[in-house]
């Protein structure tokens, strides 16, 4: 018997057991929009990955602790400051890699602005985008969803 990764096809004629993936774990938050909320979803964000090492034995790195601080922390900040009312925040650790998504009301897509060094504020995303492998931006029936992904370090 072979034993086959994921999206392996077994040779003709070779018995194969595919190898099961352990499922994702995941979590969601709803916030008011509050400034609160920033540090709220910092906190949701750690205590998320410190349950995945603990309970799921997900090694994760005090550096992608950090990075998915930051990352919330920024995108939050956003949430909270450009969309009036209500956001959340959806976490899902799939194998080596941190999902985050983050829902607000605004319809508005955020746009990244070239770097400027003597430009006060608004780097925000650019922080973002230099700390993740992927970034999408959808609109929604009310507001917009953006997910980013970040490698998970052991």
């Amino acid at each position: 018997m072979v034993t086959l990764v994921e999206g392996e096809r077994a040779p003709d004629g070779v018995a194969a057991e595919p190898v099961a993936t352990p499922p994702a774990l995941r979590a969601c938050a709803a916030y008011g929009g509050e400034p609160e909320s920033i540090a709220a979803a910092r906190w949701f964000t750690a205590d998320f990955l410190a349950r995945g090492q603990a309970d799921h034995g997900v090694p994760v790195s005090s550096h992608t602790v950090g990075v998915a601080r930051l990352v919330v922390s920024e995108l939050v900040t956003n949430a909270c400051k450009y969309a009036p009312g209500p956001c959340s925040v959806d976490l899902e650790l799939a194998g080596a890699e941190l999902r985050i998504t983050v829902w607000d009301t605004s319809p508005v897509l955020p746009i990244a602005r070239a770097a400027e060094p003597g430009r006060v504020g608004q780097h925000g995303l650019e922080l973002v985008l230099a700390q993740c492998e992927g970034f999408d931006v959808r609109r929604e029936p009310i507001g917009k969803r953006i997910r980013v992904r970040i490698a998970v370090e052991p």
